[in-house]
């Protein structure tokens, strides 16, 4: 039986069963590009995708959820493709999407990512990054590989939010070492670094499912207000989040004093909770005093203001693709997919 969905079948399948599905197809066609890289290379990337333990030994270990190449997929269903004709793309955007981590873990210097230890504490802080650059040299190679009639756009589209997301990344380094960052120079970098490759996402499903250049630019649009909506919750989830859920010791982004989205809501809301918190943030945060730093930021309004902010990206988000004029089933997936990424728990 085909993987591929007929373009009339509009059943209503839960988050579980429609990433399963994008699973199932993206998945063989990720472990056959990443297995033509280099020896070396390849077994820190099979480590760091799960694959494999430090060893190079089988095995089948948690690998994240997958969102963003589920999101390709039925944006090529969605402008009355077939999901088939995305998957160079999502696995483009997936290789992209890792390289990103494997970058961002050595930044940030975690030690721990999906419950497992960081490639970077098992390889070395060299071997880590290097692997991150074969994954996006390799994500390009994907998309030129694939003949398509668009694979020229895609791979100049995706090669562009690269670059957006560098910057965004870029600008997260330098507020960690300055005292004061507004809002709205927070959330522009939020877009920068989350909400371009979701949008990507997005679009690149949506050309390489021969959409109109509307759809496309809708389908954008969407994927970066998601992309937005994700990250709000992403920075809760940085401070409340459950470590069984995203892998991580709770409170790990005030640990770093990280300025995220709630915290910059919090910094600068001229409260006497704010106020606390700026003391706080002037030092090191002692282990003991970050629970502290949590119940501060929520009670300067960070945490409410940032669920608030994340529902009004979702909905900004929906209203985008709605005026796509997606197909209906597609629709009703891409919707649950974008609630998932807005609720997750924390």
């Amino acid at each position: 039986m085909s993987l591929v969905r007929a373009k009339s079948e509009v059943e209503v399948r839960t988050a579980r069963q429609i990433l399963a599905w994008s699973r199932d197809l993206v998945e063989p066609a990720l472990r056959s590009a990443v297995g033509g890289l280099p020896a070396a290379t390849r077994r820190i990337a099979d480590y760091h995708f799960g694959w494999a333990d430090e060893d190079g030994e089988p095995i089948e270990a948690y690998g994240g959820k997958a969102l963003r190449p589920a999101i390709t997929l039925l944006a090529a269903e969605a402008v009355g493709g077939q999901a088939e004709s995305a998957v160079p793309a999502a696995v483009a955007i997936e290789l992209v999407h890792n390289f990103s981590l494997l970058h961002d873990d050595v930044m940030d210097a975690d030690l721990s990512r999906r419950g497992r230890a960081t490639a970077w504490t098992v390889y070395g802080l060299g071997p880590a990054i290097l692997a991150g650059d074969a994954l996006l040299s390799l994500a390009l190679d994907v998309l030129i590989d694939s003949e398509h009639e668009h694979c020229t756009e895609a791979a100049r589209s995706l090669s562009a939010t690269v670059q957006e997301l560098v910057d965004g990344q870029l600008a997260d380094a330098h507020f960690e070492t300055v005292d004061s960052v507004a809002p709205e120079e927070c959330e522009w970098m939020a877009r920068q670094k989350t909400g371009a490759l979701i949008g990507c996402s997005a679009a690149l499903g949506g050309l390489l499912g021969d959409g109109t250049p509307d759809q496309v630019a809708r389908l954008q649009t969407f994927g970066e207000d998601l992309g937005l909506a994700f990250q709000y919750v992403d920075d809760l989830l940085g401070i409340w989040g459950d470590p069984k859920v995203t892998g991580k010791p709770v409170h790990s982004d005030l640990r770093r004093r990280k300025k995220s989205l709630p915290v910059t809501t919090a910094l600068t809301s001229a409260t006497a909770p704010g106020d606390e918190l700026q003391q706080l943030f002037a030092t090191e945060i002692a282990e003991a005093d970050l629970a502290h730093a949590a119940y501060l930021v929520d009670r300067a309004g960070g945490k409410a203001d940032a669920q608030t902010k994340a529902d009004h990206w979702l909905s900004s988000a929906l209203s985008s693709l709605t005026a796509a004029d997606p197909v209906a089933g597609a629709h009703t997936d891409l919707e649950t997919l974008a609630r998932l990424a807005a609720h997750r728990d924390h």
